[in-house]
């Protein structure tokens, strides 16, 4: 595999990583509401849900939604549904930040990974990754298709990983440093709000289709 390729997909992953959404919000929540070692735990079903999709579209779902497009624009629709309900959440009058600790059930380990799995496998982001982006590194004339889809997967799978671990590691740090200064806190929640505001009409105008791996 070239050298390009793999440091293309990480720097598309940590951009991806770096911008707020389903992933972060629910790791961080956690992390701040019940310690980092729930947000740890969060953030393992969350890869292997990155896991799911990377296996998935390198035994061919991309084929799928590649034959059957209306599939594939339902996936986005969806995906562009639940990020504007993030976002009102998020913008709507008493809304509360993703650093704002707030009082919620203390959720057992198994259900955190569940969460954080369910969390990831309904990411848009995280479908258009792997449907649209990644397969546009791999080189036909390279060979074992499969394998180049393997490798891509896991340079993702450990960037977002690697960026999702510092947050909820910082988390606590951030929301007490927010705490102190509510005008910060609030501009943060709108901030973000308008962000995955954004980030939904992107998915609805985007006219992209997948590519067959």
């Amino acid at each position: 595999m070239e050298t390009g390729a793999i440091l293309g997909v990480a720097a598309v992953a940590l951009g991806m990583a770096l911008t707020p959404g389903p992933n972060m919000m629910y790791c961080v929540s956690r992390s701040i509401t019940q310690g980092r070692r729930a947000g740890a735990i969060s953030i393992a079903g969350v890869a292997v849900g990155f896991v799911v999709y990377l296996v998935a579209t390198s035994l061919g779902m991309s084929v799928l939604f590649v034959a059957v497009p209306e599939l594939y624009v339902a996936v986005k629709a969806a995906g562009a549904a639940y990020l504007l309900w993030l976002a009102w959440q998020t913008l709507k009058p008493g809304g509360i930040s993703v650093f704002e600790a707030a009082e919620l059930p203390r959720d057992s380990p198994r259900k955190l990974f569940m969460m954080g799995l369910f969390t990831n496998l309904l990411n848009p982001k995280a479908a258009l990754l792997y449907l649209t982006i990644i397969p546009q590194f791999l080189d036909p004339k390279a060979g074992h298709a499969f394998l180049q889809s393997l490798v891509l997967g896991g340079v993702q799978i450990a960037a977002s990983v690697a960026v999702n671990l510092t947050m909820v590691l910082a988390a606590g740090t951030i929301a007490v440093f927010l705490a102190r200064r509510p005008g910060w806190l609030r501009a943060q929640r709108y901030v973000m709000g308008t962000m995955l505001g954004l980030i939904a009409v992107k998915l609805v105008t985007d006219s992209s289709r997948p590519t067959a791996a």
